[in-house]
């Protein structure tokens, strides 16, 4: 599988990242032989958070065997320094590691999620510290507005964005062009989200993938476009939503790349335009 290198860290990932809620609630055996798949295929980036569920207890004896040739991020979604220090210690004893390779600020939404951690006694401080401690190599952040994002690419040198690059959403909605091009600006690492969303449930539609908030790709066709699409804009990796069908499309799309058409684009854009998209903007 291609890697690429993130921002100016001098890491080299799989374009293909794994998702942790892919092992959230399943069986000890599952979870390793899904980690074990993700590896053989070339899969070298894994990323977890304590919000998924179980993910991180299931996660952690997977990856073990393959800990010292992997980059693992871990991420927090509380915004206080003590708050943050608590639950990076809770995620590397599950883990069973004794550093992460970055630790993220989680689903960063609003402006006042950015000042709570930049405050006097906000997570930034937990984050530069753990740094300073080996406990993590690189500080990042997820975030799911283009405000909260903007303005923390502009606060902090952070190593690297996750962000959502999704083809409807970019393409319907004109979501993350922006701040795909902040991010490349200052040097940062792009990591992206939800490169295989589609569109927002239906109401009383039927959820057919219980672990995605949203409905995904419905077609190995799709998918591949869909990867596509993300991986030609410049970012150094997808990280795959939480069934390993999806990962396998993933992984298919990644080693089969060709940057996407002008033509493909504008067969994306005209099916955008039908779809209720996970990131409406108004």
């Amino acid at each position: 599988m291609e890697k690429r290198s993130l921002g100016r860290t001098g890491e080299m990932l799989s374009v293909v990242g794994f998702g942790g809620i892919l092992v959230m609630n399943e069986t000890a055996e599952d979870a390793a032989r899904v980690v074990s798949q993700a590896v053989e295929r070339g899969i070298n980036y894994f990323d977890v958070a304590p919000s998924y569920g179980n993910a991180e207890e299931m996660l952690g004896p997977a990856l073990e065997p393959y800990r010292n040739g992997v980059f693992l991020a871990c991420k927090t979604g509380k915004r206080d320094a003590a708050g943050a220090e608590e639950e990076l210690h809770a995620s590397l004893k599950k883990l069973r590691t004794d550093h992460v390779d970055l630790y993220q600020l989680h689903a960063m939404t609003t402006l006042e999620d950015v000042e709570q951690v930049f405050s006097p006694g906000g997570a930034l401080e937990t984050f530069v510290r753990a740094r300073e401690q080996g406990k993590t190599r690189f500080l990042g952040f997820s975030a799911h507005s283009e405000e909260a994002a903007l303005a923390l690419i502009e606060r902090f040198a952070f190593d690297s964005i996750l962000f959502p690059i999704n083809w409807s959403s970019w393409l319907k909605e004109g979501f993350g062009p922006q701040v795909v091009a902040k991010a490349k600006e200052y040097g940062m690492g792009i990591l992206a989200l939800k490169a295989l969303a589609k569109r927002a449930w239906q109401e009383d539609e039927t959820h057919d993938w219980s672990k995605t908030w949203y409905k995904p790709v419905e077609s190995y066709e799709e998918a591949q476009l869909a990867m596509r699409f993300t991986l030609s804009q410049p970012v150094t990796a997808a990280v795959s939503p939480g069934h390993p069908e999806l990962l396998w499309w993933a992984c298919d799309g990644a080693e089969t790349f060709s940057p996407i058409t002008e033509e493909e684009i504008a067969q994306l854009e005209s099916w955008s335009t039908e779809l209720e998209t996970i990131f409406p903007q108004a």
